[in-house]
């Protein structure tokens, strides 16, 4: 792909926050940030399956930046009717990409995600968006934070993308959400928030372990205040490397209570204005998205077992991904959603992790110089990995566009209702 095919803009800042408050529009649509920061975060648990990301970023806590990538070549329509009747230029299929991380770690700045090969190749337009992680984006704790305050930035990224893609040739009535893993969870409680409503038409959940989606609100605010024992201060005023610190403390406890090395200890709380109970009927009043959504044949490859997780790969993939999933794609076409599913089986030569959590990503996005090294990628140079990473980046781009995949090449298998 020719740099020349495609422009990549940003960082950009989406919003403004102070900590622990909502995020703040920016006026006009946004300023450039060229050195952007990321959320403060400690290393990903992850790094043994993915590497380290390549471009080492500042972090701080003005991270609410996002990235445009767009054909360079200009829209092929000039003009067509609107869904109001109103005439309006025509623009690309968007794509807005919400990176996973367990709520804890990443940033959709990285280079891991830029969506240049996907744009140039299928004609589409794709954002990637940051959001505050860890006890900085869910902290619940009386006085100081009422925790979503990552859901509500993405909810803001969400809404600066229908305000602002047209100018770099989108379609801002025609966005697919895409998220793998904490960002295909946040995806689908956009779904669940009247807030998200009418606000983008398709989604893509990869690899959602839908047992991360929410806790109850009493848990949370037990976790935040176990936070603030520790932390001995005020969570307003502290030192980022010190809520950081506090944070690590706090996941180590979690995990010796729950026994689950998989579930941070900060993430979206349900029962709250903004997101309504986990028993709530998922409802589309004003007409269901599509949906695409899958895992990876080997997905908890990627997580050591807990004493409370033991089994085989296969086993424990069945457990917190097909299973779980699969209840869902039912409640999602009862919802009156259409619905496609996928699984992917593809297994790197040389790598001991299979088909595992993540590795579908350097398909989609990303190039040779972001996941050069990665061990999941095993044996594989960049030009094998990218002649797969056509056939899924089409099926993606064509679901973006129509609602449907089409015919799922290999090693993606579609899966039956």
């Amino acid at each position: 792909m020719s740099d020349a095919t495609v422009f990549r803009t940003g960082p950009l800042r989406f919003a403004t926050a102070e900590r622990f408050a909502p995020p703040r529009p920016v006026p006009g649509g946004g300023a450039a940030v060229p050195d952007g920061a990321i959320c403060p975060q400690p290393p990903s648990r992850l790094d043994a399956v993915m590497g380290p990301p390549h471009d080492r970023r500042p972090q701080g806590e003005d991270c609410l930046h996002l990235t445009v990538t767009s054909p360079a070549a200009p829209v092929s329509e000039t003009w067509n009717v609107g869904a109001a009747g109103n005439a309006r230029e025509a623009g690309r299929p968007v794509l807005l990409w919400f990176h996973g991380g367990g709520f804890s770690s990443g940033a959709g700045i990285l280079d891991w995600y830029d969506g240049g090969s996907l744009a140039a190749e299928q004609d589409v337009v794709v954002v990637s968006a940051g959001y505050r992680l860890g006890a900085l984006g869910y902290l619940v704790l009386d006085g100081v934070s009422e925790g979503n305050l990552g859901l509500r930035d993405q909810l803001a990224a969400l809404r600066w993308t229908r305000d602002n893609i047209a100018r770099y040739g989108g379609d801002p009535g025609n966005i697919t959400l895409v998220g793998q893993s904490a960002g295909a969870v946040s995806i689908l409680l956009l779904m669940r928030m009247p807030e998200a409503r009418g606000l983008f038409r398709r989604a893509v959940l990869q690899s959602a372990p839908l047992s991360l989606a929410t806790r109850p609100r009493a848990e949370a605010r037990e976790t935040g205040r176990v936070f603030a024992a520790h932390l001995g201060g005020d969570p307003r005023t502290a030192p980022p490397a010190d809520l950081l610190a506090v944070q690590a403390r706090t996941a180590a406890e979690q995990q010796r209570r729950t026994g689950s090395f998989l579930v941070p200890p900060f993430g979206p709380v349900e029962g709250t204005d903004l997101l309504p109970g986990a028993g709530t009927p998922l409802t589309f009043d004003d007409g269901a998205p599509d949906v695409l959504y899958g895992w990876n044949a080997d997905d908890m490859s990627a997580f050591p077992e807990g004493p409370r997780d033991t089994g085989g790969t296969a086993e424990r993939t069945r457990r917190t991904y097909e299973a779980p999933l699969s209840a869902l794609r039912a409640e999602l076409e009862r919802a009156g959603a259409r619905v496609h599913g996928y699984r992917l089986d593809w297994r790197p030569p040389g790598s001991p992790y299979g088909a595992t959590h993540c590795v579908e990503i350097p398909l989609l996005l990303g190039a040779a110089d972001a996941w050069r090294d990665a061990p999941m990628l095993g044996r594989l140079d960049w030009a094998e990995v990218d002649a797969v990473g056509r056939g899924v980046r089409e099926a993606w781009a064509s679901f973006a566009r129509t609602g449907d995949p089409g015919p799922l090449p290999a090693p993606l298998t579609a899966l039956a209702r």
